[in-house]
């Protein structure tokens, strides 16, 4: 898998995402876009891997970019004090990314109402705000 793949993954699954949103399929939609963020800082750590040779570093760097776990994603990314800095300065940015930090990729057995799935879908990918796009600027 190559940086580009990841990103395309991620830029799919929020299309997706609002398209189950806009036919009032929210727990899909919630679902997948949870998925865009987790896509998104996966081609985070694959540049961070390009960048500095993390892989190198830790034996087990490859097996703990199984997760999905989006704080765990960020930090494997070196992205955690990016963030910090700039959610401290950025109160939207601050609650969008703790409602998508609220996804699991669990959610995958939950329904969802529209509310929810609308407020998710917002915090990932709204603009100028939102994970998905602060996401961008980092992959």
């Amino acid at each position: 898998m190559n940086r580009a793949q990841p990103r395309q993954l991620a830029e799919d699954r929020i299309l997706d995402a609002a398209c189950l949103l806009a036919g009032g399929r929210p727990a899909g939609a919630y679902y997948l876009a949870g998925y865009a963020a987790e896509g998104g800082l996966k081609a985070c750590i694959m540049a961070h891997v390009e960048a500095v040779g993390a892989i190198f570093q830790d034996r087990k760097f490859s097996e703990k970019c199984w997760t999905h776990d989006l704080e765990e994603l960020l930090k494997l990314a070196n992205l955690k004090p990016t963030l910090d800095a700039d959610a401290a300065v950025n109160a939207a940015l601050f609650a969008n990314w703790g409602l998508a930090t609220d996804w699991k990729e669990t959610s995958r057995y939950e329904q969802r109402t529209q509310p929810e799935a609308q407020a998710l879908l917002d915090a990932i990918d709204g603009k100028p705000d939102g994970v998905l796009e602060w996401i961008r600027n980092h992959w």
